[in-house]
């Protein structure tokens, strides 16, 4: 190796630049080891071989000046390096320390960006984020478009890990393509933001296609996914099938299933030992059968949705305590399976000084307008007081309007020109006697042309003198029957109607009276 002097080579620096190293020879190189310290070279001078002093004709003499230069040992650089945040890789890259701490940095500054806006970012450790601000500012600001506020995504978070391109997009157009509307985007992603990272052919498509499996026409899909997006995150091997599975089993028409589910979707996610078989059970040992039970379900499905604790059992012990006899419970709830849903512990005291304020009923009197017309705790005070309005004015006293609302509960809820069109035809063709009517209030639920003026017309021809009740408390066929007689036999009349189990039980029509009716606006913007 030699070295090339500076002008000043006999000075107290000297500067050297290196040549080569091939033509050293052997028997004169100096040797210098790399990891001698620093101060070994801070000698007063060193001696070059005098071979070298001959031939370059100069003596350098080594002073502090030339240790100070960069010949400091590898684990001294390292430390400098260290200390000064610069790589010490021989390629000039990053270390995988300084890409943790840039890492760190980004998110740092992620998560400040969060802040200001108003999102807490505390769960989002360990969830993938973009690594610029500008990128997460895209996702904040698209899911802004879409309706949802901070408060959403305070809610749920974790929708912040959903690309925009990737992951919403797609899952969005193909929504649309359902024909989800606009509308009802905002509400649905509230409900499920989790669709948000959903593969539309590994986790949407296969459910779509379950659904109308189930016989759900292919436009009320977008209406069951709608009332319940949640569907969309549930396996089809496991809760969907085994609820629809059990309700076939019950009686459930395997035809009725897809208008079942229309109407009320959330028994696809509801478990069969958990809900569906202990709220049918419970029924059961009411007094309904199983087949009744099924019944109900397929014209109410969302009875499934009460809670047995919570608001089923309550309710039964509430109606006991008010005058329902537990012989006629199962009839109430035949009659009006909402009733075991409803808020009674406020509208059964609320309804029954109500009325007793009104015609007096007592404690009894409420049991037995319940027995008969349920839906009376559900009957808003203004129509109720319409009602008996118009029966005082018929000429009725108080004490015959209080018999007639309790021998016919359904007069509170009669529709008042039918109820005045029976009545105009009781006064002026039939020439009966009010206190008639107090007898059988029944009268009012008759359809005048159907059934009071023709069979009044048919007796009237014959000449015979029959009850209200004799006349109307009868099918059609058993009305000709009884024209065939010449007198009127008192052993023919017929306890006044009352619930009959067996009709709820009837096979039902050809066409499925489950279809979905939808009422809404047709023209509403599509996704």
């Amino acid at each position: 190796m030699t070295f090339q002097p500076s002008a000043d080579s006999f000075g107290c620096t000297v500067s050297m630049k290196i040549i080569g190293y091939n033509c050293i020879p052997k028997s004169s190189i100096l040797i210098m080891h790399h990891e001698l310290s620093s101060r070994m070279f801070c000698k007063p001078k060193l001696l070059i071989s005098s071979y070298y002093q001959k031939r370059n004709n100069f003596v350098t003499r080594l002073q502090c000046s030339v240790a100070s230069r960069p010949y400091a040992s590898s684990s001294d650089s390292a430390r400098s390096n260290k200390k000064q945040g610069k790589s010490s890789s021989l390629y000039g890259r990053a270390s995988l320390l300084e890409m943790k701490n840039e890492r760190i940095a980004n998110r740092a500054r992620v998560y400040e960006f969060l802040r200001i806006v108003g999102i807490e970012p505390d769960e989002l450790d360990g969830l993938e984020l973009p690594v610029t601000v500008d990128v997460m500012k895209e996702r904040v600001d698209f899911l802004h478009t879409l309706g949802l506020t901070i408060e959403d995504i305070n809610n749920y978070p974790l929708v912040l890990g959903c690309s925009v391109k990737k992951n919403m997009i797609p899952v969005l157009d193909y929504l649309g393509r359902l024909g989800v509307k606009r509308s009802n985007l905002t509400d649905f992603l509230r409900r499920y933001p989790q669709v948000l990272h959903a593969s539309v052919v590994v986790d949407l498509a296969p459910v779509v296609k379950y659904l109308e499996g189930m016989d759900i026409k292919p436009n009320d899909i977008p209406r069951v996914l709608e009332k319940y997006p949640e569907v969309l995150g549930y396996k089809l091997e496991g809760t969907m099938s085994t609820s629809v599975a059990y309700l076939v089993g019950i009686g459930v028409s395997r035809r009725e299933i897809g208008g079942l589910l229309t109407k009320y979707p959330e028994i696809l996610g509801m478990r069969v030992g958990r809900v569906i078989k202990p709220f049918v059970e419970y029924l059961e040992n009411l007094g309904i059968p199983t087949l009744a039970v099924a019944r109900l379900i397929e014209k109410r499905p969302h009875i499934l949705g009460f809670g047995l604790a919570d608001q089923i059992k309550p309710n039964v012990k509430l109606l006991t305590e008010f005058g329902v006899r537990e012989a006629s419970i199962f009839s109430v709830i035949a009659q009006y399976p909402e009733i075991i849903g409803l808020d009674l512990g406020l509208k059964l005291p609320k309804q029954q000084n109500f009325l007793a304020s009104l015609v007096d009923l007592t404690r009894e009197d409420f049991g037995k307008l319940i027995e008969k017309m349920p839906q009376i705790v559900s009957l808003s005070s203004v129509a109720v007081v319409k009602h008996v309005d118009f029966l005082k004015s018929c000429g009725f006293s108080e004490k015959q309007v209080k018999k007639m609302v309790v021998g016919c509960p359904q007069l509170l809820a009669l529709n008042m020109d039918i109820m005045k069109l029976n009545f105009d035809y009781f006064q002026g063709k039939m020439g009966r006697e009010l206190d008639e009517l107090v007898d059988f209030p029944a009268f009012f639920t008759y359809g005048l042309e159907s059934t009071i003026r023709p069979r009044h017309q048919m007796v009237a021809k014959k000449g015979l003198k029959s009850s209200l009740a004799w006349l109307l408390n009868c099918s059609d066929v058993k009305f000709e029957q009884r024209m065939k007689y010449d007198t009127i036999d008192i052993d023919e009349m017929e306890e006044e109607s009352s619930f009959d189990m067996n009709t709820l039980m009837e096979p039902r029509n050809s066409e499925s009276d489950s279809d979905y009716d939808d009422d809404e606006d047709s023209d509403e913007e599509y996704l």
